[in-house]
């Protein structure tokens, strides 16, 4: 076992960071930490149709903006594992892939994708299900080989599954686990146009790169014996796994990219205003129990600072059982955070969303820092802000049957009516003399609690509950308030 430990994300820049790579390459990054080691980014490009200009990039970005900065990647290389792109390797691949071949671990197929697809049709139709190679290309004669290459028809090359092999590995999420070789058939490890399959240069990959630890989701938990059978061919020593349970949404689902009340990406949580440690302690509970108490009492601890996730990760502690995605959970974290901010933090978060309001007055920058401050309690992402100004700014009126029938009232034009008169000869706008305004009103009319403010609140916002009648006053000014009383 390599002396140094060494893991790694390696995502492929098909799409941008997704929530589940995310925490793949949390839980990577905390394991590197707590042992001292490096977490190295690296990406797997060779699928190549696929790939979409700036994915690479936006998906590193997004993982240093969580914090989740890698100790050598693409953009930081170090000299003796670099390349970090396997499109750079092509001839790496198929060394390694014909020493196999020469070796007798490895061999070239000439099938078509057709003919592939015949013989699992064939299979299919005979009761099975789980397509092996039928090994036709081991007899070909010298002729028929010659004959291949005089058509042109390029090989791909299959890796040789040993037969009746056990292998057996400790996982580091699961336990002791056990596959049979017989279970499997011979795949290809580099396909006729030169390309590298995953389970093969996966391999090379981790070894040259020297990764000790292999943190991924339990997908390619299959995927394991394969890749042990090219470590045994080699006479390498593989990393240690350990496979992560899937994610699933609220209705027991495996996450999904059709699942639309669930944000999937990195980018979408940035530009509604989440904050990166609140997405880093929300990933960190997601499949996994540090198990602290808060203060030694009963009450699990819930808010962990960036020390504090290193300090008790535990892979051993990674759920076996599926994690699900708590969009609640995930909204009251960053709430949290956001609380937490300095007024000074604050405002460089909050500013560039409360600048998309349309205010139906020239605000000057403290008038919107003082705004902002208004709503720091109240929202749980930084969007939230522009959605509840609007509400002020440019009220529904949607009135249900009872606030219909309280503005029906007499007592709710007589308070509408003292409220008016007080805020026209009203000078100073300020917390306190609109505070005395409101008990002005109830020692003349005797009316208080709900029928005195309600029908006010009402009338001025179309809606029950909200920002204190001071704070809703100076958002809107005196003139906006008066024509709306008036309306």
């Amino acid at each position: 076992m390599f002396k140094k430990v060494r893991v790694r994300y390696a995502p492929s820049p098909t799409g941008y960071l997704h929530i589940g790579g995310a925490r793949s390459a949390l839980f990577n990054y905390l394991y590197a930490k707590k042992f001292g080691g490096d977490f190295v980014f690296r990406i797997e490009d060779t699928d190549i149709e696929r790939n979409i200009p700036g994915a690479e990039q936006s998906q590193l970005h997004d993982l240093i903006w969580l914090g989740i900065i890698p100790d050598e990647s693409t953009e930081k290389p170090n000299p003796k594992y670099a390349p970090y792109r396997q499109t750079e390797k092509l001839d790496l691949y198929r060394k390694y892939a014909e020493e196999l071949v020469e070796k007798g671990y490895a061999y070239y197929c000439y099938e078509t994708q057709d003919e592939i697809d015949e013989m699992k049709e064939e299979q299919l139709e005979n009761g099975v299900k789980a397509f092996k190679y039928d090994r036709r290309a081991l007899s070909y004669t010298p002729e028929e080989i010659e004959n291949f290459k005089k058509q042109g028809i390029k090989p791909s090359i299959r890796l040789k599954m040993e037969s009746g092999i056990t292998f057996k590995f400790h996982d580091l999420v699961r336990g002791d686990v056990s596959f049979n070789s017989d279970d499997f058939g011979d795949f290809v490890i580099i396909k006729s146009n030169g390309i590298p399959t995953y389970n093969f240069a996966v391999v090379i990959d981790d070894h040259i790169m020297e990764i000790s630890h292999v943190l991924r989701g339990e997908e390619h938990l299959s995927n394991t014996p394969k890749q042990l059978q090219i470590y045994k061919y080699f006479g390498w020593e593989p990393p240690e796994f350990g496979h992560m349970t899937i994610i699933i949404n609220p209705n027991g689902k495996k996450l999904s990219k059709r699942d639309h009340n669930i944000l999937q990406f990195m980018s979408e949580y940035r530009k509604l205003g989440y904050l990166p440690d609140a997405i880093f302690n929300f990933l960190y509970l997601l499949g996994f129990n540090p198990d602290v108490k808060v203060d030694g009492g009963d009450k699990e601890k819930e808010i962990f600072s960036r020390e504090e996730a290193i300090k008790y990760f535990d892979p051993t502690k990674l759920s076996s059982s599926p994690s699900m995605f708590d969009n609640k959970r995930l909204l009251w974290t960053n709430a949290q955070y956001i609380k937490a901010l300095s007024n000074e933090d604050y405002f460089a978060f909050i500013m560039p969303f409360i600048k998309e309001v349309k205010f139906n007055k020239e605000m000057s920058e403290d008038e919107l820092k003082n705004i902002s401050l208004m709503f720091k309690e109240e929202i749980s992402n930084g969007a939230e802000i522009i959605d509840l100004l609007n509400n002020i700014l440019t009220p529904t009126y949607a009135l249900n049957e009872e606030d219909k029938a309280l503005m029906a009232l007499d007592s709710s034009k007589v308070v509408l009516n003292s409220f008016k008169e007080k805020i026209t000869n009203l000078n100073e706008l300020n917390q306190d003399s609109v505070k005395n305004l409101f008990k002005s009103i109830q020692n003349e009319t005797g009316i208080k609690g709900k029928n005195l403010y309600m029908p006010i609140r009402l009338k001025i916002t179309g809606s029950e509950h909200g920002l204190e009648m001071y704070n809703i006053i100076n958002i809107l000014g005196k003139a906006e308030v008066l024509a709306r009383i008036n309306k």
